[in-house]
């Protein structure tokens, strides 16, 4: 078994690897400890995103991306089908629309932020 640290998304695992098929080896030799490596840094965490704070409809990402354009703001009104914002994934320009007639009660989501599938974006009420 061999040990490596492998780091994932700013996270470092240690995790303990077996080699099969091949011939085997003989046991190393055991060698001097190495002066301890510094501990990595723990990457910064990102910021929280805001809490859904109204039971209104739910503005939903369809798929992964990026936040390309917001068309409204907390406050304003707009009926079902008006394009509230543009969601760039794939390198294409998607336009996301609103499910029904209301008032954008909250926008959870700034331009240039990174969405996944699924993530509320935007209420409605």
């Amino acid at each position: 078994m061999k040990k490596f640290n492998i780091t994932v998304n700013g996270k470092t695992y240690e995790v303990d690897v077996e080699e099969v098929g091949g011939m085997p080896t003989a046991p190393a030799a055991p060698r001097a400890a190495a002066p301890a490596a510094a501990a990595p840094k723990a990457a910064p965490k990102a910021a929280a995103k805001p809490a859904v704070t109204s039971g209104g409809s739910k503005v939903t990402a369809p798929m992964p991306g990026t936040v390309f354009k917001l068309n409204c703001q907390e406050g304003d009104t707009v009926s079902a089908g008006d394009v509230v914002m543009v969601l760039e994934a794939m390198k294409m320009e998607n336009e996301i629309t609103s499910p029904v007639d209301g008032t954008v009660a909250q926008i959870l989501v700034k331009t240039g932020e990174a969405v996944n599938g699924g993530d509320v974006m935007i209420v409605i009420e």
